[in-house]
């Protein structure tokens, strides 16, 4: 499905998708950036017991691990970008 943003950065919610989640007036949003856009998720009453069990067979600490080992090799590169930029001319 497909919305249109407002220039007050406003979007409106098909009402399939607030059937579906049950989505109420002053219903609660996160909007999670991954590595392959936007995510948007409703946040619980309860937002722990929401989550819980549903990283339940995934390892974590290694993917924080991994992601951070990406982040530092970034930024590594922008930073030689910036020093060939910056001090070499």
């Amino acid at each position: 499905m497909e919305t249109t943003v407002t220039e007050r950065g406003q979007t409106a919610i098909p009402a399939a998708i607030r059937r579906r989640y049950n989505l109420k007036p002053h219903s609660k949003l996160m909007w999670l950036q991954t590595r392959n856009g936007l995510t948007i998720v409703p946040v619980s009453g309860d937002p722990i017991r929401a989550l819980r069990g549903r990283f339940k067979g995934s390892d974590l600490v290694q993917s924080h691990l991994e992601d951070r080992k990406r982040e530092r090799e970034r930024e590594r590169r922008e930073d030689e970008q910036w020093v060939r930029k910056h001090l070499r001319s």
